[in-house]
């Protein structure tokens, strides 16, 4: 099945499928008023469409409460939220280890070792993963103890993946981690079946991206990597 992608900003994507605008993790909404080719939902434009959003966990650069007011402008829109949010009426809430089955979609959760879930949503012949905060943070600095912690909670669930196939996947590529910043998306690329693979929570700085293509570590799964750099961007697979 096809889909096209747009990049919002860092970890925010807006995917739409055969018969779904899917938006993940949308909270940069300024400059306003631009459309998606700047990377800015305008709902006003969606009314056409079956419109599901997801929200992986409450912090402030993945969630705009914002989106919480669209299902008065959107028609078709649902709401999808993780259970570390306040819970808010008509949306389905979703906590790690948990899942929604819809007549035409369904989404399981994993737990994240930061805050929320990852999801993995199937619709419309697509498996598509967005990971959230789910990642194998290991800060320099930081006590060994809390980086060997956080080490063991990301791969205890990504192995929940093994040999899943999944056809879109959104991933942390971190610039903050230094020389770890690919340690999450390389295992994440070796458990699980992957088409294409999208990084995601850079900022500004997707020179990160640039970086990943280069590395060696990346050799084995390096022409599945999507390169959506810049706000705006778009891609169909």
């Amino acid at each position: 099945m096809k889909a096209k992608i747009w990049y919002l900003y860092h970890s925010g994507f807006a995917v739409q499928t055969t018969n779904h605008f899917l938006i993940f993790d949308y909270w940069k909404n300024k400059p306003s008023g631009k459309g998606l080719e700047s990377g800015v939902i305008d709902p006003a434009a969606l009314q056409d469409s079956d419109v599901i959003v997801f929200v992986s966990h409450r912090h402030g650069d993945h969630y705009n409460r914002e989106v919480l007011s669209w299902g008065s402008t959107i028609p078709k829109f649902r709401l999808v939220l993780s259970d570390d949010i306040k819970p808010v009426p008509g949306a389905l809430m979703i906590g790690s280890g948990g899942a929604i089955k819809q007549p035409d979609f369904t989404v399981e959760a994993l737990a994240s070792n930061d805050e929320g879930v990852a999801f993995i949503i199937e619709i419309d012949g697509l498996c598509i993963y967005h990971a959230g905060d789910l990642n194998w943070w290991h800060w320099e600095g930081e006590p060994d103890d809390e980086n060997a912690d956080m080490a063991e909670r990301y791969k205890s669930q990504i192995s929940l993946l093994s040999g899943r196939s999944i056809d879109l996947a959104f991933v942390p590529v971190d610039p903050r981690l230094e020389e770890q910043y690919a340690w999450g998306i390389n295992h994440f690329m070796q458990t699980a079946n992957v088409r294409c693979v999208v990084p995601m929570h850079f900022g500004e700085d997707g020179s990160v991206v640039d970086r990943l293509m280069e590395d060696e570590t990346s050799s084995g799964y390096r022409e599945r990597i999507l390169r959506l750099q810049e706000r705006g961007a778009t891609m169909e697979i």
